[in-house]
This record gives C-alpha cells, sequence and structure tokens, in this order.
C-alpha cells in the first residue's frame, strides 16, 4: 500500500488563550512535546512535567526560547504521588490557575506473558494507569476546589481496544485509561469539569523507534489505512480540540485518532 503524505502544519488559532495547562511526559519529540508546542500556539501557558530532568531542562529552554515565559517546567515521576501533588501546586503557583491536564505519562514494553515477570507487568501499570489516577485525582480536587470547571484529556491507546502480542500489560492498562476516564467523567460532570481521551494507533517518534523492531513498525504502519504512521502534532491538534471550547458538550469519550484498518 502506498502512503499518503503527511499534511502540512495546522498553525495555531487561539484556540486556548488564557489557559493554563500542565502537560505530563511532555519532555522530547514525542506526543506530551507535540501537546506543549501546540497548547502554547494556541495561546496557552503551559507548565511541562517529565521524569526525565535532563530531556525536561532542554525542551523547556527550546520552548521558553520561542514562547518566554508562557513556558514552564517540573521534573515529575507519576509513580509518585508526592511530585504529582508538588506538580498542581507549582501550576497554581506559576501561572495563578489551572484550567487544563494532559495526562500523557505512559510506559510501554513488548515481553509475552509466558516471559512477563511481576515487576514488568507492575512498572507498566504502575506509570501508565496508576500515574492517569494520581493525576487525574489531583487534578479534580483543584477543579473542585476552584469551582471554575477544568479538562482533563487522557492519553489512552488502540491497544485499549484491539488485541497485540507481547502487549498485555500495556493493553491492559490502556483499557484501564479508558474506563477511568468514563468514570471520572460523570463523577466530574457535577461541578463542570469535562473529562476525555484520546485513543492514537501509530505515532512516530525517536522513543518508539528505539523500543520498536524496524519489522514491527514496518507492519504496524502498512495496516494503517493512509498507509502512514501519524505526526505526533496530528495527535496533539485532537487534545487542542478536546481542551477547547469546541468540545464543550464531550465528557465521557474516547476518541481515536486512528487510521488503522483490522
Amino acid at each position: 500500500m502506498t502512503g499518503v503524505e503527511s499534511p502540512a502544519y495546522v498553525p495555531g488559532h487561539g484556540l486556548l488563550k488564557g489557559r493554563t495547562a500542565v502537560i505530563t511526559a511532555a519532555a522530547g519529540a514525542g506526543i506530551g512535546g507535540a501537546t506543549a508546542r501546540r497548547f502554547l500556539e494556541e495561546g496557552a501557558r503551559v507548565l511541562i512535567s517529565d521524569a526525565h530532568v535532563r530531556r525536561l531542562k532542554e525542551y523547556e529552554a527550546e520552548l521558553a526560547g520561542e514562547f518566554g515565559s508562557a513556558v514552564a517546567a517540573l521534573p515529575c515521576d507519576v509513580i509518585d504521588d508526592t511530585q504529582v501533588s508538588a506538580l498542581f501546586e507549582a501550576a497554581i503557583e506559576k501561572h495563578g490557575r489551572l484550567d487544563v491536564v494532559v495526562n500523557n505519562a505512559g510506559l510501554g514494553g513488548t515481553s509475552d506473558l509466558v516471559h512477563m515477570t511481576d515487576e514488568q507487568w507492575s512498572k507498566v501499570i504502575d506509570v501508565t494507569l496508576n500515574g492517569t489516577f494520581r493525576c487525574t485525582r489531583a487534578a479534580l480536587r483543584h477543579f473542585r476546589a476552584g469551582g471554575a470547571g477544568g479538562v482533563i484529556v487522557n492519553n489512552a491507546s488502540v491497544l485499549g481496544w484491539r488485541a497485540q502480542a507481547g502487549q498485555a500489560h500495556y493493553a491492559a492498562a490502556k483499557a484501564g485509561v479508558m474506563a477511568l476516564t468514563r468514570c471520572a467523567a460523570l463523577e466530574a460532570a457535577e461541578f463542570g469539569v469535562r473529562v476525555n481521551a484520546v485513543s492514537p494507533s501509530l505515532a512516530m517518534h525517536p522513543h518508539l523507534v528505539k523500543v520498536t523492531s524496524p519489522a514491527l513498525l514496518a507492519e504496524l504502519t502498512q495496516r494503517e489505512a493512509f498507509g502512514r504512521y501519524a505526526e505526533p502534532w496530528e495527535v496533539a491538534n485532537v487534545i487542542v480540540f478536546l481542551a477547547s471550547g469546541y468540545s464543550s458538550y464531550m465528557t465521557g469519550e474516547v476518541v481515536s485518532v486512528s487510521s488503522r484498518h483490522p
């Protein structure tokens, strides 16, 4: 199948002007980094976090060179609730308010169940599912206390719906993120908070290349209807939509950002 060329980059339209966002796992060239850049281009102020301190500092410096004081950064490992709490307090201290939270932190890996250790399973679950829970809980507490509503966007995956060998831990975690999103949305609606998720299939970035074999990447790419992988900013555009007023009547939804076919 011949791949369709990636579309032209979409310029910002001020969709998030005046809003403040926390974005986890936002250091580098993946979905989190692309989301931080798109939010800034749409007029938001952002606090980016990541467990990788060096990469976080480098990306903060890069973004600050373009967007100035609209960007700040704080290291945060989402498996540590103390660090999670500090992250949200820092957002309020730095920018004076909190409007949007993007839970992008996740951890993958490949291992068949017959070889998978308890440690491999637990680590993926703790970062990908439990980390999303911790950040969602912290965000909801701030939003409820603030009384002005808010938005949470979680990063799920098509593997929460579809099976892939070697991905039982990651798929279980992402299916959990989907269920968490729906339940949190019902609870948060009473104080004006929306909770949705995106479900990407294949968004190419350097970390994915490092942990996935070229043969598997080629196979997964061929299964995409467009015959190409998504650019991280294409996923980020959907996150922008879910964070903006254009999705004001959407909550509890998991939006597929995928051209993948069976």
